[in-house]
């Protein structure tokens, strides 16, 4: 059986992360502050807002399977690269969880509280759904500006550099 490999999803979320930060500084702040419309949950009215908790939520996880206080994005300011930056330091985090967290550790169920719900989840399925729940939103994203009349490219994992291969029109 074939094995999918959880940094391969590092890679391509990098990969993602990448052409989303160019994606943003070619075409302004204004991307940021734009409404994610009114059918949202409430937390997260502004696009800057979701890829603060595509971020945020990725430190916050680590954050939990390390038993650490959680962090408080409320004063994150809403630019490309405060973001970014933010974004940055997560991934650094996450890729030394995956490199230091104890191997015995990974399949060993824990309890979480995660905002009004308890999750009673293995390290291994954490680690897993960052990656899912951030290449989740990403998508969302890029269907919110479609449909504002921005240009996106793919970002299908098909068309990204892991496991190599090649891209282009016939």
């Amino acid at each position: 059986m074939l094995t999918l490999n959880v940094n391969d999803l590092v890679e391509y979320t990098d990969w993602e992360r990448q052409k989303w930060h160019a994606w943003l500084l070619k075409h302004g702040q204004e991307t940021l502050e734009m409404s994610i419309g009114p059918h949202g949950d409430g937390r997260f009215p502004r696009v800057g807002d979701v890829i603060k908790h595509i971020f945020g939520a990725e430190k916050r996880y680590v954050e939990r399977l390390y038993n650490q206080p959680l962090t408080d994005f409320a004063s994150l300011p809403n630019t490309i690269e405060a973001i970014f930056d933010c974004g940055r330091q997560s991934r650094g985090e996450l890729r030394d969880l995956l490199e230091k967290f104890p191997a015995e550790d990974w399949d060993t169920p824990r309890e979480f509280k995660i905002l009004t719900f308890v999750a009673k989840v293995t390290p291994r399925k954490i680690a897993v759904h960052i990656l899912m729940h951030e290449i989740r939103h990403w998508a969302q994203l890029a269907t919110l500006f479609r449909m504002n009349g921005y240009k996106v490219e793919f970002s299908d994992f098909l068309f990204s550099p892991v496991y190599g291969g090649e891209f282009g029109r016939a």
